[in-house]
């Protein structure tokens, strides 16, 4: 074979470079198409989740509407799984790769408010028996002292429960126990760390582990975004709007406030979604968790209750067999709904713990 001359080998070596620019510019589009259609992919799960006319509507809060948030977190997380497997350099190049031990951090940090949340979800259940004595008592019929007295019990025990952020609050040297007491005592008589929650360390504050989750949770430079990014603060709203809705160990001072970037397409549902939760914290005047809409309107039908057993000797014709009702159905809704919710918690957190090994492994293999 002839030898390669000067001319033959400098017309190789630009055939190659060419190939190699002509390479990158096909595997950078793909990576854009792939981003744009994960971007699409956020857009489109967080819109179900923002209030409308449908039948598969729930209010914001609920404990369907947090089941579904989650179905969400879990659809996004397999779609970032697939990004991660057809386009590893998504993380594993520079800058991104930078984004990756924070993504990892953040994920333990989820995995001790997924136990938290478990938790928290038990004593919401200790209530709804709270309620359950109340509404058994008032059903009685004719309606004794004695019957309106056991109601009055459960529901003193059952308000102090729901304000036990503002009873707190209300002076540190009242011999009160605190919020996180008081949620943990309810969680333990109602089995909450044999239910396959787990605990978390007396210290632990869920307010604190979300303040820390959104550190330099900030925009990559340039306006573009990241898979990771995009992933990252996914998980971050997910796990504040938990910490929100269901009472954890010291959610008091959790922020009313996401930075979540206003506007990316990805957001736009994300930021309605959080502004309006963080509305709700500013108009119950609390920054600690339990906004639960059943809970709500337990709270809510609780107080009517009580002043009706309260005033139950001087007004014994006053009827409240509708409030009674309302209860008894926020009662079923709990019961019903608390359990998948729980079950649902408990796959997003497996769900983390297989997503923070893939991460590993992809890492491992490009590196």
């Amino acid at each position: 074979m002839a030898p390669v001359t000067e001319h033959q080998s400098s017309f190789l070596s630009r055939i190659s470079r060419r190939n190699q620019i002509v390479s990158m510019d096909v595997n950078h589009e793909q990576e854009l198409e792939e981003l744009e259609d994960f971007q699409k992919h956020v857009a489109e799960r967080f819109s179900e989740l923002l209030p409308s006319d449908s039948p598969e509507s729930f209010p914001v809060l609920s404990i369907q509407w947090l089941r579904k948030l989650l179905d969400v977190f879990q659809s996004i997380e397999t779609e970032f799984h697939s990004v991660l497997t057809t386009n590893p350099s998504q993380i594993s190049k520079p800058p991104l790769d930078k984004l990756v031990p924070e993504m990892l951090d953040r994920i333990v940090k989820a995995l001790d408010i997924c136990t938290a949340v478990v938790n928290g979800v038990d004593s919401v259940r200790q209530i709804q028996r709270l309620a359950e004595i109340a509404v058994t008592a008032l059903k009685q019929t004719p309606l004794s002292d004695g019957s309106v007295r056991r109601a009055k019990r459960a529901l003193s025990s059952l308000l102090a429960a729901l304000n036990a952020d503002k009873i707190s609050g209300s002076g540190g040297g009242s011999g009160r126990r605190s919020t996180s007491e008081q949620w943990s005592s309810f969680s333990r008589r109602s089995g909450g760390s044999g239910s396959g929650g787990g605990c978390v360390s007396k210290n632990w504050s869920a307010a604190k582990q979300i303040q820390a989750m959104t550190t330099n949770l900030v925009a990559p430079r340039g306006g573009e975004s990241s898979p990771i990014y995009i992933m990252s603060s996914v998980m971050v709203t997910v796990m504040w709007t938990l910490v929100a809705a269901v009472p954890c160990q010291t959610s008091n001072g959790l922020a009313v406030h996401l930075p979540l970037p206003k506007n990316q397409i990805w957001a736009s549902a994300a930021v309605s979604i959080s502004e309006r939760i963080g509305e709700e914290m500013k108009k119950k005047e609390t920054r600690c968790g339990g906004l639960m809409e059943e809970m709500q309107r337990m709270e809510r039908i609780g107080l009517k209750l009580m002043e009706f057993s309260e005033g139950f000797r001087f007004n014994g014709e006053e009827d409240v067999t509708a409030e009674v009702a309302e209860m008894e159905e926020i009662c079923r809704k709990m019961g019903d709904g608390l359990e998948g919710l729980q079950r649902r918690v408990r796959e997003v957190f497996h769900r983390l713990v297989k997503s923070r090994s893939e991460i590993l492994e992809v890492i491992d293999q490009h590196h």
